[in-house]
């Protein structure tokens, strides 16, 4: 088309550790990942609090090692019950069903 500019759009990959402050933001963000249902988002989304945490000291106090906790909770992980449970309980975090 003449006469239009083309527009270049500079995008970043968007991080939800960047965006996790607070005990409110770590609830929000699991309600909803829990109300998505699939497992590799709640996995990744439990990295990235773990990544807002401090990964080493999630994965010390999980009783895994680092490298592990960030290959179970990536998108292609596939983390055991008793890996979530133990970051959960790092985390400082209870599950409750209703």
């Amino acid at each position: 088309m003449e006469g239009v500019a083309s527009m270049v759009v500079e995008t970043t990959k968007w991080d939800p550790a960047e965006n996790i402050e607070t005990a409110e933001d770590v609830a929000a963000y699991l309600k909803a990942a829990f109300e998505d249902g699939d497992p590799a988002v709640i996995a990744t989304l439990l990295g990235a609090i773990a990544r807002s945490k401090g990964m080493t000291k999630i994965a010390k106090d999980a009783g895994v090692t680092r490298e592990a906790l960030y290959k179970a909770l990536s998108a292609d992980g596939d983390p055991r019950l008793s890996t979530l449970l133990g970051v959960i309980k790092a985390l400082g975090l209870t599950l409750t069903v209703e």
